[in-house]
């Protein structure tokens, strides 16, 4: 009875023994054999091109990477538009097409602070020159009215004379001739606007006017500029980053009440932008009163002052943005294990990632095939394909205030093994074809063999043979005859297995051979 019960607890251990060992096959060939393969998006060697962006730009990411954030807003033209240089095309233009640029000696740069590009200014003493067409506030003559001069600057040096804005002029009083000046200087690391004989009837001060900022300029920073005059009340207004630094009532009362010294301008000339400045501006623009019923897009009552300011802490487009990669080429029967990212994302912005995969992406339309969301460093099931495609979407926070950024997407994948290439390939050359003869593949993944041919050596685009152009599917077997080749000339072989999962997965060539056909004398 001992002796039964030992036999039997042999048989039953060996065949638990037999059982794992089927499993661990099993498992080998679904898992252990699939090479795994890591896509980098970003990162050391940059994004690729993209198949869709909307609203977004390249920063700089983390570890100096490029990285993919939201778009920065950028001045539209509007009704109250003057004049609008937002850089934003190949040449420096006035997008409200109001202004001509008569000499420009400014670089286009990225990592502008408002929309994709903004301009370099190397202090050489030109910087942009315009010429306002009649209508337009420095090239009418008179009085302009209401208007506001606005810009971004991130200043290299702030050094002391350095022009951000000037216009010189002359008008004729009594047969005496004024001399007119609008100027922003910096001075002692501010900035000084200067008026001079602009404002019809103040003499105070031989009839100049200043504003000083009252915060310092600090360099390699970005900040709002604005300065606004408001013919109803009088009130000349600077503004850095929506905070006032300096203020004057140009009345006689020198106060909110009383009659107003209104701007008057006399013969039109050039304006120059940043003729002396080293360092980086975007959105100039110059506007001016809007009609009564766009009040709610008048910039100088307290309502719209206060929008200006929400402007400037506006910077990134609350709509978000959104990013596709092309479709990105692996073999049949590829399975997306995960992504991971290195990426930035302040307190409430967010960024979503979405995969879809598919077979042939020449029917891939917008919605299909369906995007899938997933989650960085989160198992990702059930996505397979001979074609992936990596999307996501960026939002900032409420105000606009910061974006996330992604500075690097991987993607961890496995592709199905690939059939052992056959061995000791030979060829042996007759009248009009060729015959060849291999060993089988050593792996049980194969299903059959391709044989390919050609004229050139590794170069199997032959379209000679009566059995039809390069490759050939020839099935398992492990001899075959091509037909129809020209005799003298020289022919190119190689074989490959393809994969019982797919008969797309096609595994290495085999050694080359060559033949070269005759007729036998």
């Amino acid at each position: 009875m001992k002796n039964l019960n030992f036999n039997s607890l042999k048989s039953i251990n060996k065949t638990i023994h037999i059982l794992l060992c089927l499993c661990l096959v099993v498992f080998a060939s679904s898992f252990g054999f699939a090479e795994e393969k890591v896509l980098v998006l970003g990162g050391e060697k940059g994004w690729p091109s993209f198949s869709l962006k909307e609203n977004i730009t390249f920063g700089k990411g983390r570890f100096g990477y490029t990285s993919i954030e939201v778009a920065k807003n950028a001045r539209k033209v509007s009704g109250n538009t003057d004049l609008l240089l937002n850089f934003e095309g190949s040449i420096v233009r006035d997008a409200s097409d109001n202004y001509t640029v008569i000499k420009n000696d400014m670089l286009p740069m990225e990592n502008s602070v408002m929309g994709h590009f903004c301009g370099l200014s190397r202090g050489n003493g030109n910087g942009i020159t315009l010429k306002g067409n009649p209508g337009t506030i420095f090239g009418t003559e008179g009085n302009p009215g209401t208007f506001a001069i606005e810009f971004w600057i991130k200043p290299s040096i702030a050094e002391n004379g350095e022009i951000i804005f000037l216009w010189r002029s002359s008008r004729t009083i009594n047969n005496y001739v004024m001399y007119q000046m609008i100027q922003a200087t910096f001075v002692n690391s501010r900035i000084n606007w200067s008026f001079r004989n602009i404002f019809d009837g103040y003499t105070k001060n031989n009839g100049e006017v200043s504003l000083t900022s009252y915060s310092t300029i600090v360099p390699d920073k970005w900040a709002h500029h604005v300065l606004m005059f408001d013919e109803e009340t009088g009130l000349l207004e600077y503004r850095i980053n929506g905070k006032t630094e300096d203020i004057k009532y140009l009345t006689v009362s020198g106060h909110e009440r009383g009659t107003i010294y209104q701007p008057v301008l006399g013969i039109p000339d050039d304006i120059t932008i940043c003729p002396s400045f080293t360092g980086s501006i975007d959105d100039f623009r110059i506007l001016h009163s809007l009609p009564s019923e766009n009040k709610s897009e008048t910039l100088y009552d307290n309502e719209s002052l206060q929008s200006l300011s929400r402007q400037k802490y506006d910077p990134y487009k609350v709509t978000g943005g959104r990013f596709e990669t092309q479709p990105i080429y692996t073999v049949p029967g590829a399975v997306v294990e995960k992504i991971e990212t290195l990426q930035n994302v302040p307190a409430q912005t967010e960024i979503r990632y979405y995969i879809r995969t598919g077979e042939n992406f020449f029917d891939w339309t917008d919605t299909y095939p369906e995007w899938k969301s997933v989650v960085p460093g989160s198992e990702i099931k059930n996505v397979t394909g001979k074609y992936f495609q990596i999307a996501a979407e960026l939002y900032p926070d409420g105000d606009g205030q910061k974006s996330p950024s992604v500075s690097e997407i991987k993607v961890t994948y496995y592709e199905p093994p690939l059939p052992l290439a056959p061995a000791k390939l030979k060829a042996q050359a007759g009248d009009g074809y060729v015959d060849l003869s291999w060993e089988y593949s050593l792996d049980d993944t194969t299903e059959g063999y391709y044989v390919y041919y050609g004229t050139r050596p590794g170069e199997y685009l032959g379209t000679d043979s009566s059995d039809g152009t390069s490759p050939i599917k020839v099935g398992n077997v492990n001899s075959f005859r091509i037909n129809g080749l020209k005799n003298g000339a020289i022919y190119y072989f190689a074989v490959a297995a393809y994969s019982k999962m797919d008969r797309r997965i096609v595994g290495n060539f085999s050694e080359e051979v060559y033949a070269r056909p005759r007729k036998d004398r």
